[in-house]
């Protein structure tokens, strides 16, 4: 069962999404709580490579509140667990230009914290313009076929 906390809606809006992957993160016990409540941000966070590791950058995991003086780093860097075939396959494809890799939606799953990542590539402003052009042009149909019936 998955139960999603955090979605990054603007990944969505600035790149063209080629191929998504389920990671798991390296967390302490206070972020995995304050995560269970919902205090937590994918803007602005991206996903980097080091030495054969893949970290998320940027991320924010609130406080929590009965975490008294155990309590960890809001944006401090987090390993994720993948594979290591998939991390050597994101990085190769991150050095190729225009392709980056972001998080899409942090969501429990079976109790555990998992983020879905994906290998995109980064759209132009004409792009961004053809992508609400062709929403909005479905918002009107869907109204119209609703006033319809």
């Amino acid at each position: 069962m998955k139960k999603s906390v955090v979605v990054n809606r603007k990944a969505r809006h600035d790149y063209f999404i080629e191929d998504t992957y389920e990671a798991g993160i390296e967390l302490f016990g206070t972020e995995i709580k304050a995560i269970r409540k919902g205090s937590a941000q994918l803007k602005d966070s991206y996903i980097d490579f080091v030495n054969g590791e893949a970290f998320i950058l940027g991320m924010y995991i609130g406080p929590y509140d009965h975490g008294n003086r155990f309590n960890h780093e809001e944006r401090r860097d987090r390993k994720l667990l993948l594979h290591k075939h998939e991390i050597k396959v994101l990085s190769e494809k991150v050095k190729i230009k225009g392709y980056t890799v972001v998080p899409l939606e942090l969501y429990l799953k079976d109790g555990r914290a998992k983020l879905e990542i994906a290998l995109a590539k980064g759209k132009d402003l004409y792009d961004k313009r053809q992508s609400l052009k062709e929403k909005d042009a479905q918002r009107e149909i869907e109204i119209n076929m609703k006033n319809y019936y």
